[in-house]
């Protein structure tokens, strides 16, 4: 599968999934990956087709069980596992 949009969602959309959304891109940068569009809104505003890959916090896995292509972080802010996991989306 081909990534060309990432969707970073949190409960409201604007403090926590705009933080991620800005890692992910300086992750992504890091990593050598471009022409990837990053990002961020509210849980209930997605719909799977939105976006190629989503990222979301642990708290919003159980809302988001039929989504196949996601990355679940456990800790929103580190840089260290937002990077480890798309490497192995990206398969870097």
């Amino acid at each position: 599968m081909e990534i060309r949009s990432i969707m970073c969602c949190c409960g409201q959309g604007l403090g926590s999934s705009m933080i991620v959304s800005m890692n992910v891109e300086k992750a992504l940068k890091k990593l050598g990956v471009s022409g990837v569009k990053v990002e961020h809104t509210a849980i209930g505003e997605v719909t799977e087709g939105s976006a190629d890959l989503f990222v979301i916090g642990a708290d919003l896995a159980p809302q988001m069980t039929s989504y196949k292509n996601k990355i679940i972080l456990n800790q929103l802010m580190d840089m260290n596992e937002i990077e480890t996991k798309l490497k192995e989306v990206f398969g870097l």
